[in-house]
């Protein structure tokens, strides 16, 4: 009998999908690394598990204990799996820019989740960032996760995202590009493709309002570059420990517009209901296409799935009200 033991067994080994009508102006074949095939919806289970189990293997993380992290829900998902599948009490600590499904979504898998306001300063104590660190303080017998700076994060996608990339593609890939937030997926993915070819280029896709562009090209942190934007799952006004700066070759940034309109593109066009950020990188791919050439072949990996985006998105007036072109 062929059976996964739990669910946490059937994360990873995600498909690889053609583009085809989306990415018709570009000449080089252009694949998805379409995330959402994992059990909870998206690229952030990986990490989840490998922060979870490396946090067990050292005595950071004891049975009984209670697990805290502030996330903007797809590895507060990932987290509630595995706790459930491990026994742990989960606090999921966010902001009210995310989806009212992503929230949903965590309180239905047992996770207790506390809302704290996106505009203000990631130091400010009301900061979901500041929260969530000091309830891992204040909580008896808890562990803190906190992505951002966590290695873990990055080893993960070392270990398994790159080397499938690299294994489905044959050792062809050319260029990888992806959404950048905490920093974990493209830098563990860069670091195993660069050192199988170090000529593949690593683009990330950045958001106006966030500091990583800027920052990788001048060095400097300029708070003048934060601001309130809608785009969800990518960019930051903080650098996490985890973004590996030397493995990226370049960013991209896409407004909150184009990536609404190529996330709903996407579903239109390819039939993958991928996420928000999924459109955000999409679109990078199509600003960046005059880097290709006909014997590429462009990696691009689509982080999660457009249910936690009902609302939003794929929501015609919610499309309406911000502006935001249907077509």
């Amino acid at each position: 009998m062929k059976y996964s033991n739990n669910i946490l067994e059937t994360i990873g080994n995600t498909p690889l999908i053609r583009l085809n009508k989306i990415t018709k102006d570009i000449d080089a074949l252009v694949l998805a690394k379409v995330e959402f095939f994992n059990p909870g919806s998206s690229v952030k289970d990986r990490m989840a598990l490998k922060m979870i189990e490396d946090a067990e293997n050292d005595g950071r993380l004891k049975p009984g204990y209670t697990i805290v992290e502030g996330t903007s829900g797809n590895t507060g998902m990932g987290l509630a799996l595995a706790a459930i599948v491990k026994g742990y009490k989960l606090i999921c600590v966010s902001n009210d820019k995310q989806s009212k499904e992503k929230f949903d979504v965590l309180r239905a898998v047992g996770a207790k989740v506390i809302v704290c306001p996106t505009n203000v300063k990631a130091d400010d104590p009301k900061s979901y960032y500041s929260t969530s660190k000091r309830i891992g303080e204040e909580t008896p017998n808890s562990w803190y996760v906190n992505q951002y700076d966590n290695p873990s994060n990055t080893a993960a996608h070392y270990q398994t995202t790159g080397p499938e990339i690299w294994d489905q593609t044959e050792g062809k890939i050319t260029h990888f590009v992806v959404g950048v937030g905490t920093g974990g997926t493209i830098s563990g993915v860069s670091k195993y493709l660069k050192e199988k070819n170090p000529n593949i280029k690593v683009w990330g896709i950045d958001a106006y309002g966030s500091v990583f562009k800027k920052y990788h090209e001048t060095g400097i942190f300029d708070e003048k570059e934060i601001y309130p934007y809608i785009t969800e799952g990518i960019g930051e006004d903080i650098i996490p420990k985890n973004v590996n700066f030397d493995l990226i070759d370049s960013f991209e940034k896409v407004t909150d517009e184009d990536a609404a309109i190529y996330t709903r593109r996407l579903a239109k066009q390819e039939g993958i209901f991928a996420g928000n950020s999924c459109g955000a990188a999409i679109k990078g791919v199509i600003q960046l296409k005059k880097h290709f050439k006909k014997d590429d072949v462009v990696v691009v990996l689509l982080h999660d799935s457009g249910s936690r985006y009902i609302g939003k998105m794929y929501n015609d007036d919610w499309m309406k009200a911000k502006g935001f072109s249907l077509d």
